[in-house]
């Protein structure tokens, strides 16, 4: 293994067990804060349980979450040198905000936790409110970091020099809108249906309590509404990656050839070699009208680029197509949901629907994980889009198997951890 295989390998393993605990961290506190609301307002005992049953996960998730996103604070440094000496006047503003974010989150959630009878009522669920808005915040301010490295901009090349740096203009850069609203629902959708997937295998078990189906409702409650809204964002954000980023957009639908009214493509492989997309379903002109709003509009296929820009073609293109999977079946189910409880009443009652729900339950976060790697991957071999090539960040360091190794090791004693400790709060319900 290569120095920079093994440097992305470790980078990619930090981020897809870091990123699992930072949507639980952005959408757990609005669980609970919805369900403190109930409590407040109707004074049912069970919603208080399950509030501080839920409270008990989100300090575990924060937790964890905090460990593995300080592994990656290091490992930025570590790992790609030269990016952030290249890029950290930059990008210092979302990290240095973020880091705000983060301990107000912190603050907060201190006060929810140790607050019970020690401030009024009220006063408690304003403090959720905080860890809420907070933590939301807090991943938002990444994803502008992120979005920046896909769509540089706030400074001036000069001699292979950043100069002119506007923070400010780095941070509201094209990808940064699209793509952190487009974060912050997949975060609530995944989170919201993860939830509502334990809860519909505990009903399963046992639908008459009354626990349970509070925290089955509550979950599709906030799953749903983000996961119908999804796909509105995912427009937007597909757009923008239409006009800033052709290359990924291409790959994202193994497009090879540009084409007016250029088909949007279900399932399929794409055979870089004799560059077509075999066995998929195309509907012509909605690759156009997805990127441009024009189904008649014309959209350069990857063919149009030198070969040494081109992504991992069938990587990025099955990783868009699971992520799009999942959020259909999210979206069904969560109009299923819609139209059971404004027409039957009886959201709980059919086993069939219950079925339905725990079969959707991990979608969201399989959706979380392969929407990063279309991220990620799609810009590559690019660490910063059109300015550093990743091969040109890595650090010198050789031996870099040795950290591999060390750093999945201990992400698998925390993630066994994580589950334990998840499993026997469920099993207290």
């Amino acid at each position: 293994m290569t120095d920079l295989l093994a440097a992305r390998w470790q980078m990619g393993m930090s981020l897809a067990f870091h990123i699992l605990f930072a949507v639980a961290g952005m959408a757990m506190p609005l669980l609970m804060v919805v369900s403190e609301w109930r409590w407040l307002r109707g004074g049912n005992p069970v919603d208080l349980q399950l509030t501080k049953r839920w409270a008990k996960g989100t300090a575990i998730l924060f937790a964890v979450g905090a460990v593995s996103g300080t592994v990656l604070s290091f490992e930025l440094g570590l790992l790609w040198p030269q990016f952030m000496e290249w890029a950290g006047a930059i990008i210092s503003m979302p990290f240095s905000l973020e880091g705000f974010a983060f301990f107000t989150e912190a603050i907060f959630l201190g006060i929810y936790l140790y607050g019970w009878n020690r401030v009024s009522r009220w006063a408690h669920w304003v403090a959720g409110v905080f860890v809420a808005v907070s933590g939301a915040a807090s991943g938002m301010f990444v994803v502008f970091a992120n979005a920046w490295m896909n769509t540089p901009t706030g400074f001036r090349l000069e001699n292979g020099k950043p100069v002119d740096i506007d923070p400010i203009a780095a941070m509201l850069n094209p990808s940064s809108l699209p793509q952190s609203v487009h974060m912050v629902l997949a975060a609530y959708a995944a989170t919201g249906f993860a939830v509502a997937g334990i809860h519909a295998y505990a009903l399963l078990r046992d639908n008459k309590s009354l626990f349970h189906r509070r925290a089955l409702e509550i979950g599709l409650l906030v799953g749903g509404v983000a996961a119908i809204l999804q796909p509105v964002s995912g427009d937007l954000l597909a757009k923008a990656t239409g006009r800033t980023q052709p290359v990924k957009l291409a790959a994202m639908e193994g497009q090879f050839a540009t084409e007016t009214r250029a088909p949007l493509r279900v399932g399929g492989w794409p055979d870089v070699e004799k560059r077509e997309t075999r066995y998929a379903l195309e509907l012509p002109g909605f690759l156009s009208f997805l990127a441009y709003g024009d189904f008649n509009a014309t959209v350069k296929g990857l063919s149009e680029f030198p070969r040494d820009v081109w992504p991992n073609v069938p990587a990025v293109h099955l990783s868009f197509q699971v992520m799009v999977a999942c959020g259909v079946l999210m979206m069904g189910v969560a109009v299923w949901a819609a139209w059971r409880h404004w027409k039957l009443r009886d959201l709980p009652a059919s086993r069939l629907f219950l079925k339905c729900v725990v079969i959707a339950g991990p979608a969201g976060l399989i959706g979380v994980e392969a929407g990063w790697f279309v991220t990620e991957l799609g810009r590559q071999p690019w660490i910063i889009q059109g300015v550093m090539r990743t091969a040109d960040a890595v650090t010198p360091m050789p031996g870099l198997i040795v950290p591999f190794v060390t750093f999945s090791a201990i992400y698998l004693f925390l993630g066994i951890i994580v589950i334990l400790l998840l499993k026997r709060q469920l099993k207290e319900s």
